[in-house]
């Protein structure tokens, strides 16, 4: 068995897009999540709709969603995709915001990068649309969570 190669990097060591030509077209999905701790006066403003720059969350939501989309213009070596599907959960805790993204595809490649970055964005977005109230937001614990599809097939954390 081969030792395990970082595949963007060719045989010099120079960054390369990963050619996937070869590979089959399969349904592929995965999920990531992440986190955004804020203030108790931050969580009672989004859970009552009061924050100064509108629905934060609404926002944050649609944002994860173009995040996604624009993966390939954000990640340098990332393939463009077709993404058949988008979803971005949002879940005001008493100590923050619990975020999850699902990216689907039918194609060549994985969409880690798509949740990934999906959730990401969202988290950023909140970041920003909470930092008048809270400019001691932190964002944390960004990670895949699950994959499906592709050579490799399933993945659970």
């Amino acid at each position: 068995m081969s030792e395990p190669q970082l595949t963007h990097l060719d045989e010099s060591g120079a960054a390369r897009m990963v050619d996937v030509a070869d590979k089959d077209v399969t349904v592929r999905s995965a999920t990531a999540t992440g986190r955004v701790d804020l203030s108790p006066q931050c969580v009672a403003l989004l859970r009552g709709e009061g924050m100064p720059k509108g629905d934060a969350l609404a926002v944050a939501r649609v944002a994860g969603i173009l995040g996604a989309k624009r993966t390939p213009d954000l990640i340098p070596l990332c393939h463009p995709i077709s993404l058949s599907g988008v979803t971005l959960d949002l879940d005001v805790d008493d100590a923050g915001v619990a975020v999850r993204a699902t990216a689907r595809s039918t194609d060549r490649t994985g969409v880690e990068m798509e949740a990934l970055t999906a959730v990401c964005v969202a988290c950023l977005t909140l970041v920003d649309m909470t930092k008048a109230v809270d400019p001691r937001s932190v964002i944390s614990a960004v990670r895949v969570e699950t994959k499906t599809g592709g050579k490799t097939g399933a993945w659970t954390r």
